[in-house]
């Protein structure tokens, strides 16, 4: 599989609590490099991204992140605020605890409170895999399937584990056929990468696939003149350039 067409289909990601205006304006300067399905960074940061990088990246954005234990109209609220500020795509983390409890009825609404929040925008469902029961996994993607959103997610990346390929075909063997599912979370090779999207996730949620194009790169720049070329995506638009940090803090 081709390296553009595994970035094509990831999320570029950066949502550490301390990250700063400039670490996600090289983020989105990376992600228009590297054709990168969209951004995903933290809701403070979207209009400020949106204003940076226009038309040229979608802007995707986490809500109830990373616990999911806000209540329904918080959750639909914050989508709402995001959609408002720029971003084209919404990840929220469904009620766990109403998982554990089995009341499916209220992780349906919580859900749809959300769906009715976003519509005409990309909603996707993170129900973090790595803290449910196999018959949990199956009946989220019910849920999932019959809510209207457009992805099924593995996990936020913040809790005991991240995507596995076991759980990556779960998903796909047990979602409807118009539900696309996202692995997110411990995807830190190529390889990796390759067989998540082998065994049916259309989107990446990770920062490494990029990290690892640029060390592409600059080994392809230092290698002998007469080694084979390393083959690396060429840019699909031009990075905005690079500007003097200004002498007051900017708006976020």
């Amino acid at each position: 599989m081709e390296l553009r067409e595994i970035l094509s289909r990831c999320d570029h990601t950066l949502l550490k609590p301390e990250c700063t205006m400039q670490q996600i304006r090289d983020l989105c300067d990376e992600g228009i490099r590297y054709g990168c399905a969209s951004v995903c960074i933290p809701p403070s940061h979207v209009a400020g991204a949106k204003r940076y990088v226009g038309a040229r990246l979608p802007i995707c954005t986490v809500i109830g992140f990373p616990n999911g234990y806000e209540t329904s109209a918080i959750k639909a609220a914050e989508a709402k605020d995001a959609i408002a500020n720029g971003a084209a795509e919404i990840d929220m983390v469904v009620n766990l605890g109403m998982v554990k409890d089995g009341c499916w009825d209220d992780v349906m609404r919580d859900i749809l409170a959300v769906r009715d929040a976003t519509a005409g925008h990309i909603l996707k469902v993170i129900i973090e895999t790595c803290l449910l029961t196999q018959d949990e996994k199956i009946k989220l993607c019910e849920i999932v399937s019959s809510s209207g959103a457009d992805y099924i997610k593995t996990s936020t990346g913040f809790s005991t584990g991240g995507a596995t390929r076991e759980d990556v075909k779960l998903l796909r063997d047990n979602c409807g056929p118009h539900v696309k599912v996202k692995a997110a979370g411990g995807i830190a090779t190529l390889q990796d990468a390759e067989d998540m999207i082998k065994l049916g996730a259309d989107r990446l949620g990770t920062s490494r696939i990029v990290k690892l194009a640029i060390q592409l790169e600059k080994d392809a720049a230092n290698a002998p003149a007469e080694a084979a070329p390393v083959e690396t995506p060429a840019p699909e638009a031009e990075a905005p350039a690079a500007e003097e940090k200004p002498s007051e803090p900017q708006e976020y």
